[in-house]
């Protein structure tokens, strides 16, 4: 029964998007001005609608009601909770319907609480987000029921994938689909802008707070998948360019430069056609991340449909809402004036060059994901790994962090280099520092050099902007921009340091003998069977020593699942403030000697310290900019209703 309840609210409100789309549409004319009056509810009571179908699914994820399929293929009585929780959103028809839950409530809020636009510009983005909302309810409702029922019974369900069985990809999943539908709500801003000729700082300040709470959770969700690969797949690395982490990369890179974008639409009147065609851009970037994890071109553990109808559905979403709007974008372009003009030597005009850069990074993360694809559709095989993405990517990344460093000591409008040289001493003496440390200690390769090279500058020059100021009172904005940008140099630092000092050993070794790999000993003590809610496993019991310091214990597993059968690794990290020794247990040989694959990473942990001081400074920079908002819409109520109160 409550799949069926379910079911029916997924179909209420898809009827209720449908009406919000034609609703929204004909408000906009004098003949269907009446009916702009419903949009607004309309897309709160189809926010909730999705909400509620959403619920249903995990109440029987929950339960484990087997007569319904999705839970049969994706869930096993036996799990723990949590992970029948996260079987809801674990599989295709799941994810795709917390999509639509997702847009529905951000359509819905956006509906309750923004007032600052023009309302023909409002109805014309509910229009928008009920349109692309549509097609997702029509791609459910047609080729992916969540809800479809299955006869007969079987007495147990096949299982969640063992590799999604983890808390931290658990709410990866979530996380990302908070930052994609953040993303779609701006497209539909920029939507609305451009039908209803609107596009100015009013609209850029309406449009900000999505840009940047989307850019947050894509920043926490690409720290946390990262971090999971990481120690889950038990292969020692934390990004490979596989095309599913790419997915998530690009509308990232798009969000980054709409969100610098957008911030100088609306402080400066300037970059209005970049931050309507980015808008566009980064939206465009989920629905292609969409279409590579959801279509069946893929094989990945995030990979969730095989079949290749589905895929041909998500492609025409594709075609026919980026198309739509790049389409919309060509046709109104002409009405998008420049707005207010600046110096190249200035702080806009740094922000346009590294949103050219991120640009051109977005290209080659495109070109570089697709390319392989649309190869074999030919008929060939071709790989495409770090070899191209990690220089082709260095040719513009090295000079956008020189940029980012100068960039915020440059003042609005216009400015000279000379003023701001004098601040940039103490980075460049840094940067100096470093090249002769790194040629000291030799053996270090170029692409890494250069990163802990930098690394080291920008994190001094990312504190410049707070030099004079009274600490108390510099707004909050400013502490986001000066956290996130020393969040980049952090993470750059775990990175290059990860790239260059890493040492990695595989072994062969009984109990009782040792090992040692970077500044650890190691001596493996015994392996032993242990078992958990759903699975068991060997346990290498492991003593380990840091440059003769007292013994830690550690315990990499290799685990046995069997619902559904799989054979995990669960890797073993130790970490100290320098770095972690990871640790993996393999196979027996027939002579006793157990595998070990070990590593010593110094400073890798910096890699997501970084990724969550990105994410900090952003939270922080959303509330100062929700706060002077709010201010200001409070003075603008003041002044008219002394205005109107003087005029009675």
């Amino acid at each position: 029964m409550i799949a069926e309840f379910g079911l029916a609210a997924l179909w209420l409100a898809a009827a209720l998007a449908a009406l919000q789309l034609v609703a929204g549409a004909f408000g906009l004319t004098r003949r269907g001005a009446a009916l702009g009056g419903i949009v607004r509810p309309v897309a709160v009571v189809q926010g909730l609608l999705a909400l509620v179908s959403f619920l249903c699914l995990i109440y029987v994820f929950a339960v484990t009601d087997l007569s319904v399929k999705l839970v049969a293929m994706n869930s096993h009585s036996m799990k723990p909770l949590v992970f029948k929780i996260a079987g809801a959103w674990g599989n295709h028809e799941g994810s795709m319907l917390l999509w639509v839950t997702v847009m529905g409530m951000a359509g819905g809020f956006v509906a309750l609480i923004e007032r600052r636009l023009p309302e023909p510009t409002m109805l014309a983005t509910l229009a928008g987000q009920a349109f692309v909302s549509l097609g997702f309810y029509a791609f459910l409702l047609i080729a992916s029921n969540p809800f479809e029922r299955l006869s007969p019974v079987p007495a147990e369900g096949n299982g969640l994938n063992p590799l999604l069985q983890d808390l931290g990809l658990a709410f990866h999943p979530p996380t990302l689909y908070l930052g994609y539908v953040g993303l779609s709500v701006a497209f539909s801003f920029a939507i609305g802008a451009l039908v209803t000729r609107e596009v100015g700082p009013a609209f850029a300040r309406a449009m900000r707070p999505w840009v940047m709470g989307a850019w947050i959770f894509l920043t926490v969700g690409i720290t946390a998948g990262s971090y999971w690969a990481y120690y889950e797949l038990g292969w020692g690395g934390w990004w490979f360019w596989d095309p599913v982490e790419n997915a998530s990369l690009m509308p990232w890179l798009a969000a980054t430069a709409l969100l610098h974008s957008a911030s100088v639409l609306a402080a400066r009147n300037a970059l209005r056609a970049w931050t309507i065609m980015l808008g566009v851009v980064a939206f465009s970037m989920s629905m292609i991340g969409t279409f590579l994890v959801r279509s069946g071109i893929l094989t990945s553990v995030h990979a969730f449909a095989v079949d290749p109808e589905r895929g041909s559905f998500i492609l025409a979403l594709l075609a026919i809402n980026i198309g739509g709007a790049l389409t919309l974008f060509a046709l109104r372009a002409a009405t998008v004036t420049e707005g207010e003009r600046f110096a190249l030597v200035s702080r806009e005009g740094a922000l346009v060059f590294n949103n050219v850069m991120l640009s051109a990074i977005l290209g080659i993360v495109l070109f570089g994901t697709l390319y392989p694809l649309v190869a074999e559709a030919m008929g060939a095989k071709v790989s495409v790994g770090p070899p191209y993405f990690n220089p082709m990517g260095a040719l513009f990344t090295v000079p956008m962090l020189i940029v980012l460093a100068v960039g915020p000591l440059l003042r609005w409008r216009r400015d000279a280099f000379g003023r701001v040289g004098k601040r940039l001493v103490i980075p460049a003496m840094l940067g100096a520092a470093g090249v002769i440390a790194l040629l000291v200690i030799g053996g270090v390769a170029f692409l890494p050099f250069i990163g802990l090279v930098l690394a080291v500058g920008l994190a001094w020059a990312s504190l410049m902007p707070l030099r004079e100021r009274n600490l108390r009172r510099t707004p909050l904005p400013v502490w986001g921009m000066v956290i996130a940008h020393f969040g980049i140099a952090v993470a750059l630092f775990g990175m290059s340091s990860e790239s260059a000092f890493s040492v990695e050993k595989l072994v062969a070794v009984r109990p009782g003998e040792t090992t040692q790999v970077g500044p650890w000993l190691v001596r493996l003590e015994k392996v032993e069977p242990v078992a958990g809610p759903n699975w068991t496993a060997l346990e290498a019991e492991l003593k380990v020593r840091y440059k003769g310091s007292d013994p830690v214990t550690t315990r990499p597993q290799s685990r046995s699942f069997w619902a559904p059968p799989q054979q995990t690794s669960e890797s073993s990290l130790l970490t100290r403030w320098n770095g972690q020794l990871y640790s993996v247990l393999g196979g027996e040989a027939e002579d006793g000697r157990w595998q070990l694959r070990l590593w010593w990473k110094p400073f890798v942990t910096l890699i997501w310290l970084g990724g969550l001081l990105i994410a900090l400074g952003g939270v922080l920079a959303l509330i100062g900019r929700v706060k002077s908002d709010l201010r200001r819409h409070i003075a603008r109520d003041k002044i008219a209703d002394r205005r109107e109160s003087q005029g009675r």
